[in-house]
């Protein structure tokens, strides 16, 4: 499934077709994707114009007007297309050609954009396991996508000091706290295991001992805050980890994991400079992590 960074970078994609654009038409190939559409989905939309596109965890939220908010989810498999008169919107650099699986077209977005040039953005989904749903502005941080989720990774919100009264006391391993949705919204299993790294913080080590006992936080907090800001930023700026499926907005690839420093790297020599350590990998809670034994403690 795409991680943060992979979401991100498909919203920058987006963002400049899709903002100031008004929907002409939407176009449903089939009633559902993962779970249904909502009800009335091209009607609702149809005349409307997209005020802004943000990002909430790995929500995709286009904003639009007379307050309803669409969220979009890619689930494991979801990409968008851009078509314009021009053609297809293909910038970058390609590892493998795009899928032209047409067959996997489930919803198209027909808009005028804020130029007043026609364009349309299409979801494809192979899977089927992204969703999209609509929501009220006024409704947005009480609905079930979105109540509970934690700290944004990608700005000043995610510190030591806001993380160490959600550390303080836990004996889970970091790497299970780390991946809470509650905790940190978005952030993924490759991410953590590089910010882990990055930190030379054990994915075994108890989350609680980087807090003190009076529950200020130590400076190995502060420095993993730090160090999974930096991480998200590093990924989304290379364009994301390209695992699998996932294609940019623009159909290219990232390249993110062609510098991961432990994630899949089993058995390689650990990249730190004077590091003499081997990249082990053990599961935890099902998820495969990959970390230094010597220098992460």
């Amino acid at each position: 499934m795409p991680e943060l960074p992979e979401v991100e970078t498909v919203r920058r994609g987006l963002e400049p077709v899709m903002t100031g654009a008004r929907v002409e038409r939407l176009v449903a190939a089939r009633p559902d994707l993962r779970f249904p559409l909502p009800e009335n989905f091209a009607e609702r939309l149809a005349g409307r114009r997209i005020e802004g596109l943000g990002r909430r965890a790995k929500y995709l939220i286009a904003d639009i007007e007379g307050g309803t908010l669409l969220a979009m989810h890619l689930g494991m498999s979801g990409s968008f297309r851009i078509e314009s008169e021009s053609g297809e919107s293909t910038p970058g650099v390609f590892v493998h050609a795009r899928s032209t699986a047409r067959l996997h077209d489930h919803v198209r977005f027909d808009l005028t954009a804020a130029s007043g040039a026609p364009v349309s953005v299409i979801f494809n989904d192979p899977r089927r396991f992204g969703y999209m749903s609509l929501i009220e502005r006024s409704e947005f941080e009480t609905h079930p996508h979105f109540r509970g989720l934690g700290i944004e990774p990608t700005g000043n919100a995610l510190s030591a000091d806001a993380l160490a009264p959600l550390f303080a006391g836990r004996a889970a391993p970091l790497k299970a706290v780390l991946l809470d949705q509650k905790i940190i919204a978005g952030l993924g299993n490759i991410y953590v295991c590089e910010a882990l790294w990055r930190a030379k913080l054990s994915p075994r080590r108890a989350a609680g001992t980087l807090v003190t006992a009076k529950g200020t936080p130590t400076r190995r907090l502060v420095d993993l805050a730090h160090h999974i800001r930096e991480t998200i930023a590093d990924a989304i700026a290379a364009g994301g980890s390209s695992l699998r499926d996932y294609r940019q907005a623009d159909g290219s690839l990232g390249y993110f994991q062609h510098s991961f420093s432990v994630y899949d790297r089993e058995d390689a020599p650990c990249p730190r400079p004077n590091c003499r350590g081997i990249v082990k990998r053990l599961v935890q809670s099902g998820r495969s992590t990959f970390f230094c034994p010597v220098c992460q403690r």
